[in-house]
């Protein structure tokens, strides 16, 4: 959590006690919600928190609107959130799962975070019912044909999305690349040796020949 504290919008205890919370909460949900893998609760500040918050120094000064897809467990829209305490930042958490809406929701009001919880899919929300986002999150969601598919509705000429992929990215991008234009910088994950941090700009799909 240190090598990140610099982007942070208050003391790194003050994060790490809020993350400590998140972390009670989690534990506690996942007995009735399956929230993460249980290979991976035991090592949440690791697999999950510090890989969600690897996304922080890919931020900018501007950035103020923020949507996640699939957030699931909250990761990583929660802990960017809960770094961005004191910033001007606004989360759009949206997942369609009934429990996990309610997790996401009593997380974000126990530690008052400034996030919105929508209970459906994406492409069940009409664009003009949220804030035209800086940044587009997802974790462990889909393929990104599919993610490209589900983000373009929201996609503005500012828009980035910042995804988190595995070592099928290669192909997925290959894939991709058949149906849509973008821009892509690809940096390696600070915590998963084989995965990658994508930064996808200028999303447009491809005209049908």
């Amino acid at each position: 959590m240190a090598p990140y504290a610099a982007h942070f919008g208050r003391s790194l205890d003050a994060v790490g006690r809020d993350l400590e919370s998140y972390a009670a909460l989690l534990k506690k949900w996942q007995a009735v919600q399956n929230l993460v893998s249980r290979e991976t609760l035991a090592s949440v500040w690791e697999r999950h928190f510090a890989d969600s918050l690897q996304v922080l120094p890919r931020l900018n000064v501007g950035d103020r609107e923020f949507m996640d897809l699939g957030s699931g467990g909250g990761f990583p829209a929660l802990p960017l959130a809960i770094a961005s305490k004191g910033l001007d930042r606004h989360f759009v958490l949206v997942e369609p799962t009934a429990r996990k809406v309610s997790f996401l929701r009593t997380v974000a009001r126990e530690l008052d975070l400034n996030v919105t919880v929508i209970g459906r899919r994406s492409d069940e929300i009409d664009s003009r019912e949220t804030p035209v986002p800086d940044v587009i999150t997802s974790r462990a969601l889909a393929a990104l044909p599919l993610l490209c598919d589900w983000m373009e509705p929201f996609f503005a000429a500012k828009t980035r999305a910042i995804l988190h992929k595995g070592r099928e990215h290669v192909d997925e991008l290959t894939e991709s690349g058949a149906h849509w234009h973008y821009d892509v910088v690809v940096n390696k994950s600070d915590t998963d040796p084989g995965g990658v941090i994508l930064t996808i700009t200028n999303l447009k799909r491809k005209s049908a020949s």
